[in-house]
């Protein structure tokens, strides 16, 4: 009998290493992807997460954890959190122009969520914050773990300027729950979300993203962040890049077309 319980015991045990071999997380460094970031003049880093296998892929894994503004990645969060307050009613309501003429000639006009989702309209966004005020933005911030959930620098002004950091693995772990629907606001407010985040839908994928441009310490910092949703597979990606150079015409681009070229090369998108 001891005999017989030992190798059963000892069956149990190597089924578990077994089990644990086969689900543990995977790691693939991709040094190749700096060729597309040299095309464009920055640096910067990539991390794309992919929900099946437990893998990630990283170019440049040293700034995973490493924490920068950001910027207008924010509105995703920003736009859960107007909903779920009452702030605002849907992906249309509308928030009228103050007339002030700012830079970009698609924000000089009246905004719904959806429009200031997809021209990016810092002024609604501020507004929108300011009518939710410090005490809720800041319990929303905690409640989801969002970034440091620092909204010191004004409440209209901390994530453009002020404390809110966010590292590109929060991005992903962020957006992992937003697409599993375990973010702890309403099925609805997810809903809209989702739809305002839709950047490609085609007849074989549908990405989900978010771009964002803030300066930190004299460096421009730009962001692309979101998802694919591929058949039943998802991969998500955060992509942020960085430089000095103030006079880069392609630094607004270079954040989107650079997740593309890595998408298709990792074979995720068409060419």
């Amino acid at each position: 009998m001891k005999t017989m319980s030992r190798t059963i015991n000892h069956t149990i045990l190597v089924f578990i290493v077994v089990a644990v071999c086969n689900s543990a997380q995977t790691t693939e460094s991709r040094d190749d992807f700096k060729k597309f970031y040299d095309q464009y003049k920055v640096e910067g880093s990539f991390v794309l997460y992919y929900q099946a296998n437990d893998k990630y892929i990283f170019y440049n894994e040293s700034q995973f954890k490493q924490s920068f503004t950001p910027a207008s990645t924010f509105k995703i969060c920003n736009s859960l959190i107007g909903l779920e307050t009452g702030v605002i009613k849907d992906e249309n309501f509308i928030i009228r122009w103050d007339s002030i003429t700012r830079r970009i000639p698609a924000w000089n006009k009246d905004q719904n969520l959806k429009t200031a989702f997809k021209n990016s309209t810092v002024w609604y966004y501020q507004e929108l914050a300011r009518r939710v005020g410090g005490v809720k933005m800041k319990f929303w911030l905690d409640k989801t773990n969002y970034g440091n959930a620092d909204t010191l620098g004004g409440i209209d002004r901390f994530w453009l300027s002020g404390g809110l950091r966010i590292s590109p693995e929060q991005q992903i772990n962020f957006l992992r729950k937003f697409h599993d629907n375990t973010l702890r606001f309403s099925q609805r407010s997810i809903d809209i979300v989702k739809n305002i985040m839709i950047a490609k839908d085609t007849l074989g994928y549908v990405a989900r993203a978010k771009t964002g441009w803030g300066e930190q310490n004299d460096t421009n910092i730009g962001w692309y962040v979101g998802y694919v949703e591929k058949g039943n597979d998802v991969y998500y990606f955060a992509n942020c890049i960085q430089t000095k150079n103030s006079e880069n015409k392609e630094f607004a681009k270079a954040r989107i077309e650079i997740v593309y070229l890595i998408l298709k090369n990792l074979k995720i998108l068409p060419e």
